[in-house]
C-alpha cells in the first residue's frame, strides 16, 4: 500500500513502521491512537536528530529543550521543533483525556505536521535530496491508501491543452 511517508522507508524503516502505523489508525478512525502514533514518531526523531548530542535528557520535554537551545533560530529549525512541541501535547492529550474524542481534524493535522517533521529530518539531518521539500501531503491517499491517478491524468492533459493553445498562439499570423 502507497503512503504519504514512502520516501522515508530508505532512510529508516523503524521510523516508516511507526508513522504508517499512525496512517492506518487514522484510516481506521483510530483517532487517538494515531495522535499517539504520531507522538512516538516526533520523539523517536527528536532522539535521532540529538544522537550523541542527547546526555541527561530522558523525557520527550528535556529533548525539545535541548533542541531549542542548540537552534541556530533558523525560521526551518524553528518550525520544525514546533510540529514537535504540537505532536507531544496532542498524542500527551489523547493519551491522557478522561473522554474519547473522536478528533479526526487533530489527528490529520498531526500527521500532516509529522509529514513536515519527516521532510525536513530527512533533507536536513540525512542529506536527502532535497527534491523532497516539493512533497505534499496527500490526504485522498491518507483516506484511501491509493494514490489518485486520475488526477493525474486530468492534470497532465490539462498541460497538454495549455501547451498546444501556447504554440497555437505563437504559431498565428500577426497582422
Amino acid at each position: 500500500m502507497t503512503t504519504n511517508f514512502d520516501f522515508l522507508k530508505a532512510v529508516d524503516i523503524d521510523l516508516y513502521k511507526i508513522i504508517t502505523e499512525a496512517e492506518r489508525l487514522y484510516r481506521d478512525e483510530y483517532f487517538e491512537q494515531c495522535m499517539t502514533q504520531t507522538r512516538r514518531f516526533g520523539e523517536s526523531i527528536c532522539k535521532n536528530v540529538l544522537g550523541s548530542a542527547r546526555t541527561t535528557e530522558s523525557t520527550f520535554d528535556d529533548m525539545l529543550a535541548t533542541l531549542k537551545d542548540k537552534s541556530t533560530g533558523e525560521e526551518q529549525e524553528k518550525e520544525f521543533i514546533d510540529d514537535l512541541y504540537f505532536l507531544k501535547k496532542s498524542g500527551n492529550t489523547a493519551v491522557h483525556s478522561v473522554k474519547v474524542q473522536h478528533d479526526g481534524m487533530t489527528a490529520l493535522e498531526c500527521l500532516q505536521r509529522a509529514f513536515e517533521v519527516a521532510i525536513n529530518y530527512c533533507v536536513y539531518n540525512q542529506g536527502s535530496n532535497s527534491r523532497l521539500l516539493k512533497f505534499r501531503f496527500d490526504t485522498e491517499l491518507l483516506v484511501t491508501g491509493k494514490k489518485d491517478t486520475q488526477k493525474k491524468k486530468r492534470k497532465l492533459h490539462q498541460n497538454v491543452k495549455l501547451n498546444q493553445h501556447k504554440k497555437n498562439k505563437n504559431n498565428s499570423p500577426t497582422r
